[in-house]
């Protein structure tokens, strides 16, 4: 902060200064606090949000304004993130008070918050009987409640938010211009008199609305009803967990095949009884964010839950209630007890996106829903779930990074020309960048439906206006067949774009997020289902020389066909029969993934493999787990992505800690390159089938396997290149398990390891890589 020191002036010497505050400053309670503070030390002046963050200016003794410019950064409030403070004194003009001004316009650049889950204050009020806002579903106050879906505009004041349609009652009125209460100018504040009103809609009856809703739809739930309920960032469906026929039919009516549900657990010692719960996860479950935490599953919660809740997965994922509404789901003292646990899934028909819209919501989930909770709240911008994961060092892994996060700053470790980075097609994210600054929009989901690519032209013009950054670079995915990249190719507008290869934008993310300034490559390992390759097959299992500006393959996973292309990521029978082919082994019947291929079939495979017909050639890691976890007899058909590996993990956790495992062939090409040749690893699981091997045996082989093989490449790079640094980024990182084996590993050797903590290693992380490999390209 640029300020003339104290003692240069005399202690009652009159002091005015001007301060611009930038960061996460406004929809956080900010300008209420610099009030109480100013009128505190008894200063003049006043407070206002501008484009730019919170402007402010104070007068009164120099030891007075010292004293708050100290106050203000280190008492924010605990929302707040502050970036810079700059300041200026000048002349002083006199005046006695300090106010609260209307928010200055213009253009400029100030952060709105993540959505918060209700603070403890709002829960005690919400259950205070004597309380206004008893039961109230939309009880909030500066520091907790939505932001980042009801915000228009900036600044952020109640008229560039959805909820200038209610005109605040007069006790609301009274809180909102009260220094001294928590609401003071809190924008969403509302009560029962002024606020949105809910309304149950369950045809043919006559809609419901407030409490009646409310009893209504819990009364429901118990009957075994599927509800869409309207949440902050979307519509939910939900159903009571423990029911199987609730539960199955939601698996029916969505379409879902085996795809686990989250589930919404009632209180933490709910949760507790469905996973591992240890202190990271406790405190990611009931922190301000409260994302989807993935535990490890108990064995008791199929007590808890119905068996489809979560088939075949290792864990479960648990969120608490993060609005007044999902606490009213479950239930208050004096209510008919509701259920302990609820399934709470995204509000969409498989494939599409995320649905916010009230008449939208009764004509695309006609069918998946017996019944409508909503509200006449607009929801800005659409904005699901997050699901995140514990490590054992008690890091963050994000999964999906969405409701709690989105669209938090990230800080960059080099400056980036401003640029709109689209990501990939798959679990979309988009990022605009510039200076020093990032922004990650809230999860797309996938870009194959029209809708989800109007959901993401709507996020992106929503990032645009919060962040107010005018991209001059476009970015995206090498893949000539990626909508996201085609979509960047039509609004590029004479804008250069640059393409970026899918596992290079991988390790970019991990190196930024890890404050690496690219002075310096690494060892990046991307392992993922699929990437376009430079020489056109389709990557997955690569070792990389990376930095910013470039990028060198030095191994890679072997070659295989891909028989039928997406045909075989559907079957994993089909991959593993390539991969037995290349290993030299033949269909024998008594191997399960020639068992789950009907006869003819076997036929038509072995002429296509024969003739190369749309049988592209892949090194992806993530097949390689699709086709073991097809010759271990557990998975051969997907019915939804990564269903093969997420049970393979599932058995090897099972297995519990192997000492050894099977041996990937290590071996050099003509041209220098390490080729991790799974032949060998095929033969010896082949031969654990034919023996009678449990499957969680060879699972938990496998991966040993495939971690063994991760630390064998990262030394053969160390011996050629003399770096010690290694980046994990790719879906299959994502598994807990692998990730936690090549993490130790690779710290026995020696290496500083880096990971994701801020970004998902999947393809939702993708948009950052690519941002900070553009501002790279000359």
């Amino acid at each position: 902060m640029a300020s003339t020191p104290t003692s240069l002036r005399p202690a009652g010497s009159v002091l005015r200064r001007r301060l611009t505050v930038t960061g996460v400053v406004q929809g956080v309670g900010f300008r209420p606090f610099v009030h109480v503070l100013a009128t505190r030390f008894g200063l003049a002046g006043h407070v206002a949000n501008g484009p730019s963050g919170v402007l402010v200016e104070v007068e009164g003794s120099a030891g007075s304004v010292e004293g708050f410019c100290h106050r203000l950064e280190s008492d924010a409030p605990p929302l707040a993130e502050i970036t810079t403070v700059t300041a200026e004194d000048v002349p002083a003009v006199g005046g006695t008070g300090f106010v609260i001004r209307p928010s200055a316009p213009g253009r400029g650049r100030t952060l709105v918050p993540p959505d918060i889950a209700t603070c403890d204050a709002c829960l005690a009020e919400f259950a205070a009987p004597a309380d206004r806002r008893y039961r109230h579903p939309f009880i909030t106050c500066t520091h907790c409640g939505p932001r980042y879906t009801i915000t228009t505009g900036l600044p952020y004041d109640r008229a560039t938010t959805s909820m200038s349609p209610f005109p605040m009652c007069a006790p609301c009125a009274d809180e909102y211009t009260d220094p001294a209460d928590r609401r003071f100018h809190a924008q969403p504040i509302a009560c029962w008199s002024c606020g949105p009103r809910l309304r149950l809609t369950c045809p043919p009856d006559a809609p419901l609305e407030a409490e009646a809703a409310l009893s209504e739809a819990r009364r429901l739930l118990a009957a075994g009803a599927i509800l869409a309920v309207k949440g902050i960032g979307g519509y939910h469906l939900v159903c009571d967990a423990a029911d199987r026929s609730a539960v199955g039919e939601l698996r029916r009516r969505k379409a879902r095949g085996d795809k686990p549900f989250a589930v919404m657990a009632a209180d933490v010692a709910t949760a507790s009884r469905l996973g591992r719960l240890g202190p990271a996860e406790r405190a990611l479950l009931t922190g301000p964010a409260r994302p989807i935490v993935l535990l490890r599953r108990h064995r008791v919660a199929a007590l808890l839950l119905a068996e489809a809740v979560c088939p075949g997965s290792p864990d479960v994922g648990v969120m608490l209630p993060y609005t007044p509404l999902h606490r009213l789901l479950f239930g208050l003292p004096g209510d008919i007890p509701g259920p302990g646990a609820l399934v709470v899934t995204s509000g969409n028909r498989s494939g599409e996106p995320l649905v916010t819209d009230d008449q939208e919501a009764l004509r695309r989930l006609d069918g998946l829903a017996d019944a409508w909770l909503g509200h006449d709240r607009e929801i800005v911008v659409a904005c699901d779930d997050s699901v995140v994961r514990a490590r054992a060092d008690g890091t963050l892994m994000p999964v999906r990074r969405s409701r709690g996060f989105a669209p938090a700053r990230i800080d960059l470790p080099v400056r980036v020309r401003p640029v709109l980075a689209v990501g990939g097609d798959l679990k979309n994210t988009l990022c605009l960048a510039e200076g020093r600054s990032a922004w990650l929009s809230a999860h797309i989901g996938d870009m194959d439906d029209l809708a989800a690519q109007a959901a993401f032209e709507r996020a992106e013009r929503h990032l645009r206006t919060l962040t107010g950054v005018r991209p001059e670079w476009l970015a995206a995915d090498r893949h000539p067949a990626y909508r996201s990249a085609q979509w960047a190719g039509r609004h590029a507008g004479g804008r250069p774009l640059v393409t970026v290869q899918h596992h290079h934008a991988h390790i970019a993310a991990v190196m930024a997020e890890n404050g690496l300034d690219g002075s310096a490559p690494v060892i990046g390992v991307a392992f993922d289902g699929t990437g376009y390759g430079d020489d056109g097959a389709i990557w997955g299992g690569e070792v990389l020389l990376a930095d910013y500006r470039g990028y060198r393959r030095v191994a890679h996973l072997a070659y295989v066909p891909l028989p039928g292309g997406d045909a075989a990521v559907r079957n994993p029978y089909r991959t593993a029969l390539s991969h037995l082919r290349a290993a030299g082994l033949d269909w024998t019947p008594d191997v399960p993934s020639t068992a789950a291929c009907r006869p003819h079939e076997l036929g038509l495979l072995a002429r296509q493999l024969d003739r190369g017909l749309a049988c592209p050639s892949t090194s992806s890691m993530g097949r390689l787990f699709d086709a073991v976890s097809s010759l271990a007899g557990i998975c051969h058909r997907s019915r939804y992505e990564a269903q093969a590996a997420v049970e393979l993990e599932a058995a090897a956790v099972d297995a519990g800690p192997q000492r050894g495992g099977y041996a990937f062939e290590l071996r050099r090409t003509p041209e220098r390159l390490m080729l991790l040749d799974p032949a060998p690893v095929i033969r010896a699981a082949v031969a654990d089938v034919r023996a009678g091997a449990d499957a969680a045996l060879i699972a938990a082989c496998f991966h040993v396997a495939v971690s063994d093989a991760v630390r064998a490449a990262c030394r053969a790079a160390r011996t050629d290149t003399r770096i010690g640094t290694v980046a994990l980024s790719g879906g299959v990182f994502g598994n807990a398990l692998l990730d936690e084996l090549c993490t130790a590993g690779l710290a026995e050797d020696g290496f500083t390891v880096l990971r994701h903590t801020l970004v998902p290693p999947g393809d939702g992380g993708l948009a950052l890589g690519q941002a900070v490999v553009a501002a790279h390209i000359d």
